[in-house]
């Protein structure tokens, strides 16, 4: 088997008992990005010699006999949207295009403390807003199935760069199904823990409410293992949840452990608008679940159908606020010679900003102006603690929910971009769970008939992502579906 063939575990294990070197793991993935890169487009930057210098020096100390972290020497990317001292960080827009920031995420700091050698930063929709890659204000990023046809997004980049072996795993955030989404279109994994499970210190702000980060990675043990080094409490993180409230657990210790007496719930009218293809691989998921013992349910879940007009209400109201501090002032982009200060602000915001920003920013400065506050954000709330109870009664019932993670496979560059609402309507079944702040999960289950990727979406409930891994590790320990790669 070759370097490029490991899993992320795989390759640690082998670099931790010098059976294979960091470098030769990192130089393995540089030539698969000097290979793809071109067609795919999911890096913004790339950092091959400090990645290199990182890798022998893992490979010094395993030589020297000296202990390595958790994720030693495995070549992993970031999503632009998460700070580090080396390199911008953009998050692909042109107002941060030069920014570089003076501090690593504490995720990102949890990675290299952990020993991983982190080959680049990924591209992605502006500030995160978007479900293709496509509103990136700096490049188009394709998906490495069929270069005509988005990756999903918004961590796009990270999917991307994964499924094509452009790295052996990666960090995204989700804000309303930003990784479980892409994973899906890119057939590879992506876990959305429970908000405050992962702390959101240094992640640039889109949703505060609703962000937060999580793994794209090639099987659910790399899942496991990577959210066992980023998860657990911040004090630099007000909505990191204390360790003591709601413990840790070592996700990989009972991964390969079945769920006895698994029941299993679906939501069957949440499921119409899914294409007929989606919802037969998800179905058949289901069936390999009926036949490792496992019970299927239906529960009515009636205020879903409400999720992504609360979600848009609450997530643009949020953006608005967290957007208003890139003035042209503090940093970011300035326009040339303006007139008087008013015009630092507005011209600054109106250059740099791409139009999907600017329409979120819009929709939520309306929802939370004077007279509408009521009528929209506040209505919107309640509506999200309809959906949170909706998922407690639920999960009274079952140990996790099953549905299709997006409507379609991959759609093709394009196809969506002047449609706002049929882009929006992509995060129809993803919303909820962050809504909800639970965890949620997008497994490899299927091919559409041009051979498309077709993902499994697994919710459960909040800080019950040791059950959730357990339960997609199930699926994945009889289905072959996530070893498949697309060919470049």
């Amino acid at each position: 088997m070759g370097i490029e063939e490991l899993s992320a575990r795989e390759l640690r294990d082998k670099i931790a008992a010098g059976q294979v070197r960091s470098v030769a793991a990192t130089e393995a993935v540089f030539k698969a990005i000097d290979r793809c890169e071109p067609i795919v487009g999911a890096y913004i930057s790339t950092f091959r010699e400090q990645a290199l210098a990182k890798a022998r020096e893992v490979d010094d100390r395993v030589a020297g006999g000296e202990p390595v972290g958790a994720l030693a020497g495995v070549p992993v990317a970031i999503k632009d949207v998460m700070c580090t001292t080396f390199g911008a960080t953009t998050c692909a827009s042109k107002i941060l295009e030069h920014f570089h920031a003076p501090y690593n995420a504490t995720a990102v700091e949890k990675l290299l403390a952990a020993d991983a050698v982190i080959v680049g930063k990924t591209n992605m929709d502006e500030f995160a807003m978007g479900s293709s890659t496509e509103n990136s204000g700096l490049k188009q990023t394709a998906n490495p199935w069929d270069a005509t046809r988005v990756p999903g997004g918004s961590s796009g980049g990270s999917a991307a760069a994964v499924a094509a072996g452009m790295c052996f795993a990666a960090l995204g955030s989700d804000t309303g199904g930003s990784i479980r989404q892409p994973a899906s279109f890119c057939g590879v994994v992506g876990l959305k823990p429970t908000y405050g499970r992962v702390s959101r210190y240094g992640l640039v702000a889109y949703g505060s409410s609703l962000d937060q980060i999580g793994p794209l990675t090639r099987t659910v043990e790399d899942c496991a293992l990577t959210l066992n080094i980023i998860a657990g409490h911040d004090p630099a993180d007000s909505t990191s949840v204390d360790d003591r409230t709601a413990p840790l657990a070592d996700y990989l210790e009972k991964l390969e452990e079945p769920i006895q007496g698994l029941k299993i719930a679906v939501v069957p009218a949440f499921n119409a608008g899914a294409d007929e293809q989606v919802l037969k691989s998800v179905s058949d998921a289901i069936k390999v679940y009926k036949t490792l013992g496992a019970d299927v349910i239906e529960v009515e879940m009636p205020h879903l159908d409400y999720a992504i007009a609360a979600y848009y209400v609450i997530a643009t109201a949020e953006a608005s606020s967290n957007l208003a501090r890139y003035d042209g002032v503090h940093y970011g982009h300035r326009t040339e010679n303006p007139a008087d200060y008013i015009e630092v602000y507005s011209k600054s915001r109106a250059e740099a900003f791409g139009k999907e920003v600017k329409r979120r920013i819009m929709l939520g400065t309306y929802a939370l102006s004077s007279g509408y506050y009521d009528a929209y954000y506040l209505k919107a709330l309640k509506v999200r603690n309809l959906i949170r109870a909706d998922f407690v009664k639920a999960f009274e019932k079952c140990h996790c929910i099953m549905m299709p993670v997006a409507p379609t496979t991959a759609f093709r560059i394009g196809e969506k971009v002047d449609d706002p609402l049929q882009m929006y309507l992509s995060d129809i079944y993803t919303i909820a769970a962050n809504l909800a702040g639970i965890p949620g999960i997008s497994v490899p289950c299927g091919f559409d008939d041009i051979g498309l990727p077709i993902g499994l979406q697994i919710l459960a409930p909040a800080f019950g992502e040791d059950k959730l891994l357990q339960i997609a590790r199930m699926f994945e320990k009889v289905t072959d579906w996530h070893a498949k790669r697309p060919s470049l």
